[in-house]
């Protein structure tokens, strides 16, 4: 109905531009469903955005729109102060949403997208050790706001970025191969950047389980390399395990090393500094990034001849475009947020037009455990594997409690909380809502009362029965507004306001009337809209939607 006012409204402001000879275009206006249903089903202020247009006063021009709107569902229209049009919609079209939201998926699907290929690269993490807890928040958030991305009409594609070449690389070999020394009775420094995870000696000991002594008569840096191998492939298989049983849909697992064996990254060089954006000082290659407002050039090529992360960076992202991406989104840790310049900088430079670069800076998590938070570090070994997490709480519990705040704010993931079968659990609250649809529907069937999906919606007519409808046909909006702002908690947010409906309406009303087939259809085709509704929105979010509980 949005759609249709919109459409309506603008035809009438467009009709009484040319009508007074007026210079100017429809301006942005919102349309909204007002907190109180006393002012109407829908709320617009396209009057008062229109004001500098025909320079009068947004109430004439709100009551000259209510004149000229005209629609079959539209009951009555009204002009308040201080130039709102309050809209008041014919319970029919309430009917039709519910039969929709009950029978019909692609309700819960909006086409804002247009099909745009939009890439969303997440997690990322460096292959040197499991993934922890705080990797968590990235992927939760990153798989549903691909999600969320792909039900609004975009064409999504998933990507780990996986940071197989350089110094940190070379420590995972290095502190492999101390560990399989170790084995084999060899005695070596352990690198003071090395890894301290038991997961290191894990690997050590199958290596020295397959290739006994072999290794160890070696030179050490072919050891090493041999190590490295292992470890980069152990590790990257652990954590593509992890994220399939985060239920994270990763399309592809893009290697940072390819980039330099396919020559993309002087490659890359060489074509900004045909551009313009690269020069030479003291043997290096520098970026010229105070161009565009960074507050220093960057290094991408040291002296020495070795690529920086920076140079890396510029070939993946540049290849990105290449492969035809429009919109690509970055999910990084808020530490880096002194980095976003640097790179937003070196893809302006590339100087492809039509494309986006965004980053979501994901705050930290505190996990708390027995009422402490629980501190993480890779090297140290102490981190808290989301593989644990998992376990323990369960998947369905760890991707909603991870995406039920908005990522730029910092939150405690509380492990009991997580555990309750309780209605104060979020996640539980909103499952046994769709549970409880379920149950109704079994009930029916056992007892063998008659009832006919989207039969009989003349019925739902009660305030609180319109109230429920209309918050399953916002869903959409929900749904827009969060791939608008890239914000899965606000699905989260509506999840839990759509149960509370819910479960009040199923304690207020009888749902089954033996003695009565249309009210119970159209009580029944409600409920089945509900469900649905929390379906596809835990769907969103990975969180499955069980029948039972």
């Amino acid at each position: 109905m949005k759609q249709i006012l919109q459409s309506l409204l603008d035809t009438a402001i467009e009709d009484m531009i040319k009508e007074n000879g007026l210079e100017g275009s429809v301006p942005e206006y919102t349309i909204e469903v007002p907190n109180n249903s006393e002012h109407g089903d829908f709320a617009a202020n396209a009057a008062m955005k229109s004001a500098r247009i025909f320079r009068t006063k947004p109430m004439d021009i709100a009551k000259k729109l209510c004149e000229r709107v005209k629609h079959p569902m539209i009951k009555k229209s009204e002009a308040v102060m201080p130039g709102f049009i309050n809209f008041f919609i014919d319970n029919g079209f309430y009917h039709d949403v519910v039969k929709r939201a009950a029978t019909d998926d692609s309700f819960f699907e909006s086409d804002m997208g247009q099909k745009r290929k939009t890439m969303v690269e997440f997690v990322s993490a460096n292959p040197t050790g499991p993934l922890h807890v705080g990797h968590g928040r990235n992927a939760a958030y990153g798989d549903s706001l691909a999600k969320i991305l792909a039900a609004a009409g975009f064409d999504v594609h998933t990507e780990y970025y996986v940071n197989d070449a350089g110094n940190q690389m070379n420590n995972l070999g290095k502190s492999i191969y101390v560990r399989y020394m170790e084995l084999a009775g060899g005695e070596i420094p352990f690198p003071e950047d090395g890894y301290h995870g038991e997961y290191i000696i894990d690997i050590a000991k199958e290596l020295f389980e397959e290739h006994g002594h072999k290794i160890a008569e070696m030179p050490e840096k072919e050891g090493t390399d041999v190590c490295f191998k292992k470890g980069l492939k152990d590790i990257t298989a652990n954590i593509a395990n992890t994220l399939k049983n985060f239920k994270v849909d990763m399309e592809e697992y893009f290697s940072e090393k390819s980039l330099y064996e396919n020559g993309d990254v002087p490659a890359s060089l060489d074509y900004l500094k045909e551009r313009g954006f690269i020069y030479e000082l003291d043997g290096a290659l520098w970026f010229k990034s105070t161009e565009f407002g960074d507050d220093k050039d960057r290094v991408v090529k040291r002296s020495n001849g070795e690529y920086t992360y920076f140079a890396s960076d510029i070939a993946y992202h540049k290849n990105k475009y290449d492969r035809g991406f429009k919109t690509t989104i970055d999910v990084w840790g808020a530490d880096h947020h002194g980095y976003v310049k640097r790179l937003s900088s070196a893809i302006e430079a590339i100087g492809y037009e039509d494309r986006e670069f965004a980053v979501s800076l994901i705050q930290m998590v505190n996990l708390v455990n027995g009422g402490e938070r629980v501190s993480m570090s890779t090297r140290a070994g102490s981190f808290i594997e989301l593989d644990w997490l998992i376990n323990e709480v369960g998947s369905d519990a760890s991707r909603y409690f991870y995406s039920m705040r908005d990522y730029e704010a910092q939150f405690d993931f509380d492990i009991a909380l997580a555990k309750k079968r309780e209605s104060d659990n979020p996640v539980f609250y909103i499952q046994y809502a769709h549970a409880r649809v379920q149950s109704v529907l079994r009930k029916a069937a056992e007892e063998n009362i008659a009832y006919e999906i989207c039969a009989g919606l003349d019925n739902l007519n009660s305030k609180e029965e319109l109230e429920l409808i209309k918050k399953i046909y916002d869903y959409i909006n929900v749904l827009e507004q969060s791939a608008r702002n890239r914000q899965p908690h606000r699905v989260g947010y509506y999840l839990q306001e759509l149960a509370a409906m819910f479960h009040s309406y199923y304690f207020n009303n009888k749902m089954l009337n033996s003695d009565n087939k249309d009210l119970t259809s159209a009580r029944l085709t409600l409920a089945q809209a509900v469900g649905n509704t929390i379906r596809n929105g835990l769907a969103l979010l990975g969180v499955s939607a069980p029948d039972r509980m």
